[in-house]
This record gives structure tokens, C-alpha cells and sequence, in this order.
């Protein structure tokens, strides 16, 4: 399989997270890209370097003036007396306070939903840098389409974008996302010719940035299987109700599941959501692929083994469709590189 990836991911290198009103040291840093990456460059995947990404492939997701403040931030930031080492803000706005400040501190909490997204000075160009990934491994998907004959295998591919995306909406950052990678490699594929993609999000958290962007669209259907909200992050939003809004409305499917999940609880719904996806009919299948869905993962809500990753990879290739895989979640465990292996494995086994 290609794996799309970069080094300057690392630009991006958050110290804080607070669990529980305990500060911690933030599990999304950039050893779980280390690890991803000599974790399929071992299995033998083939890896190329993406391009850099461009601002209007950012623009037809995101916010110019939420793009504009994450670039200008950490400036900003640093000029304050008595600055931290990260943009974490203390002030959030709410459903009481929705005006967009000037202040630098006001703003970051406007454009940062919550303490576990803290911006520092390489933020910027970390975050690009992994949305670059997940543009350039799209295009490649689409080029392929484009030029398969009839009757040719339904390309794929893997998109090692780090930080993660999916938390982050059009004009918010918020659980250690800031740009939604997931989105921009479905616009990719619609700027390149597609005319329906399916995002299918197997984080253990719920995409909550991803249904926002679609939320009110027909042309990207969003399914997401995930910890149920009303104990896990992102606790407001992931719902079973929550089917969209206007032309959207039933173009958005939310799979809320207890705590400690099995292997085959999880294949039975897993099942499920792909009979829906398969029709829906889109040309392009793109897996918000979180692999925190695992016991092992230190933020562990099912119990997903590495045998299970291994089938959901199956499962995902015998929807039969033009697929990319878009890396989210999964943090630093022992198992963490076998769990990726086994989806890409799996996925390639049942493919041929």
C-alpha cells in the first residue's frame, strides 16, 4: 500500500493536556508519527513524501479568518509580557459569549474549543503539513480513478497525517485537531471529479468537527462509530439523533457504543454502517482510520485487539471502493505500530 507522509509533522510538539483537572503530558507528540511510520515502512509499504498543501485546498474547508489566526498565533502570543510556552487558553466563548475578540488571549479561546489543542511556535507549519498529506494522498486516489481501466481494482491508500484532524470544524480547533484532514481529503476528491464521497470515522471519539462541516450536505455522507458522548469526549456532540440538517437530513449516521466494546460488537455495527454506505453509492470511501479504538490505548474506552484491527481492515476492503485511509487517533502504546500493520494488512489480504 502507498503511505502518504512527512517529517514536519514534528514542527508541531504540544507539551500540556489536562485529564481530569490533572496536567498531564500531551499523548499526541510526535513519536506516534515515528512509530506509524517505521511501523509500515517495516510491514514493506511503499512510502512517498506529500506535497505541501495550499491555502485554497485549506479554504475550501476551513475558515480564512480561523486559518489566519492559527498562522498568526503563536506571533502574537509571543509578544504578550509574561507569555507560556503554548497558546492555552483560560477563557472560552460559550452559548452566552459568542463575540470574536481582538485580544490574543480572547481569540484563542474563540478559536480553541478546549485545553488539549495548545498552539506553539511550529504549530502552523505542523499542522499544514500533515493537511498536505491528506490533500496529496487524495489527488493520488483520484489520478488513479482516472486513469483505471474498466474492470480495474478499486485503488487505495494511506494518508499518515499527524496531528490528527477530526475534532476540528470549519472555524474551531478542539481535541488535539486543528485542521480537519478527514474533510480535506473529501473536498480533494469532490474538487477532482467525485461526486459523492462516504466518510466513515472508526476513532473510538466521535468526528464531532467532521459532522459540523457536513452537517447541512448531501454530497458527503459522515458515519461515525465511536465511545457514547454522554461519557466520553466530545460529550456534546455524537448523538444517535443527530441525523443532519436541511438537504443533509439522514446524510449523517452516528454509532454511539458502551464502554469496553468487543471485537465482535464492534464487526456487528461495523457491518451495519457499511450496508448504509454501500447505498449511499459513493465513488470514494475515506476511513477516518483512529486506532485508539484499542485496549491498549492509554485513553482506552472498548477493547479492540489487534486480531480485531486486523478484520476491520478486511471489512473496510470488502466494501469495494476507491478508498483512503486517513490516519486520527491512537496514542502511544506497545501495540500501537502492530495495530496499524494489522488494518493495513487486513485491508491488503482481502483485496488480493
Amino acid at each position: 500500500m502507498r503511505v502518504f507522509k512527512t517529517d514536519s509533522h514534528s514542527r508541531h510538539h504540544p507539551k500540556s493536556f489536562l485529564a481530569r483537572g490533572v496536567p498531564q503530558p500531551c499523548p499526541e507528540r510526535p513519536e506516534r508519527g515515528d512509530i506509524l511510520l517505521a511501523a509500515v515502512s517495516g510491514a514493506g509499504h511503499t512510502i512517498v513524501d506529500a506535497d505541501p498543501v495550499n491555502l485554497a485546498a485549506l479554504r475550501r474547508v476551513h475558515d480564512p479568518a480561523y486559518l489566519a489566526f492559527l498562522e498568526r498565533a503563536w506571533d502574537d502570543w509571543s509578544a504578550l509580557d509574561g507569555h507560556g510556552p503554548e497558546i492555552v487558553p483560560n477563557v472560552h466563548s460559550t452559548r452566552n459569549m459568542a463575540r470574536v475578540p481582538e485580544a490574543i488571549v480572547g481569540r484563542a479561546g474563540h478559536y480553541q474549543a478546549d485545553t488539549a489543542c495548545p498552539i506553539g511556535p511550529g504549530t502552523w507549519e505542523g499542522v499544514t503539513a500533515s493537511a498536505g498529506v491528506a490533500v496529496s494522498a487524495a489527488e493520488a486516489l483520484m489520478a488513479d480513478m482516472q486513469g483505471a481501466g474498466a474492470g480495474a481494482r478499486a485503488p487505495f491508500a494511506y494518508a499518515l497525517c499527524r496531528p490528527p484532524g477530526h475534532h476540528a470544524f470549519a472555524d474551531q480547533a478542539g481535541g488535539f485537531c486543528f485542521l480537519n484532514n478527514s474533510a480535506l481529503a473529501a473536498e480533494a476528491c469532490l474538487a477532482g471529479g467525485a461526486r459523492r464521497v462516504a466518510i466513515l470515522d472508526v476513532d473510538v471519539h466521535h468526528g464531532n468537527g467532521t459532522q459540523g462541516i457536513f452537517y447541512d450536505r448531501n454530497d458527503v455522507l459522515t458515519v461515525s462509530i465511536h465511545g457514547d458522548p454522554r461519557q466520553y469526549y466530545p460529550f456534546f456532540a455524537g448523538y444517535a439523533d443527530e441525523r443532519g440538517a436541511g438537504s443533509g437530513r439522514g446524510f449523517n449516521i452516528n454509532k454511539p457504543l458502551p464502554k469496553g466494546t468487543n471485537d465482535q460488537a464492534y464487526y456487528q455495527v461495523l457491518d451495519a454502517v457499511l450496508e448504509d454506505i454501500a447505498a449511499y453509492r459513493p465513488d470514494v470511501l475515506i476511513v477516518a482510520l483512529g486506532l485508539d479504538a484499542s485496549e491498549a490505548d492509554p485513553l482506552a474506552f472498548f477493547g479492540v485487539t489487534t486480531d480485531g484491527f486486523r478484520r476491520i481492515g478486511t471489512l473496510l476492503a470488502q466494501a469495494d471502493l476507491p478508498t483512503l485511509l486517513v490516519q486520527e487517533g491512537g496514542y502511544i502504546s506497545d501495540v500501537l505500530g502492530a495495530n496499524l500493520v494489522a488494518v493495513l494488512g487486513g485491508f491488503e489480504d482481502a483485496v488480493g
